[in-house]
């Protein structure tokens, strides 16, 4: 058990060994069943540990090749569980409230906001002045302030 670091380890090892006993039939001579059953137990403990390398070498070279470092700090590639959930949970919030606007006042948040257009681009697109634009936009930021505070 020492050798193989593990409990579990070290009963996997007895099992095989049982298991190969069980192969070997009467009739077979072992001259010196001790050094035998020692002999057979070093190879396939040996078997186990090259497999336990192997299997580590492999998890390791797959961890690299998945992850990014900065020195010698591993980089995460997505962003934590609970910031992923407050930021959904924010973004529902903030859909939800521009729902609450006029009709009017939420197509102008669309165009500015989520399509790009200037304030010039959105009234000319809506037939507004810009000064109306900006009045929409700031009734929607007001109100985004209220509700999300």
């Amino acid at each position: 058990m020492l050798r193989l670091k593990s409990a579990a380890a070290a009963e996997d090892l007895v099992q095989e060994i049982y298991v190969r006993l069980a192969r070997v039939g009467d009739d077979a001579a072992i001259e010196k069943p001790a050094a035998y059953l020692y002999r057979l137990g070093s190879n396939l403990m040996l078997e186990q540990m090259r497999g336990q390398r192997r299997s580590a070498a492999r998890d390791a070279a797959w961890v690299e090749a998945q992850t990014m470092s900065l020195g010698p700090e591993p980089v995460a590639d997505e962003v934590a569980a609970d910031a992923a959930v407050a930021a959904r949970q924010r973004l529902a919030a903030i859909v939800e409230a521009i729902r609450e606007l006029p009709s009017r006042t939420q197509e102008v948040f669309r165009l500015h906001k989520l399509e790009g257009l200037s304030h010039t681009e959105t009234a000319t697109r809506l037939g507004v002045s810009r000064s109306a634009v900006e009045k929409h936009m700031i009734a929607v930021l007001r109100h985004l302030a209220e509700r999300l505070a």
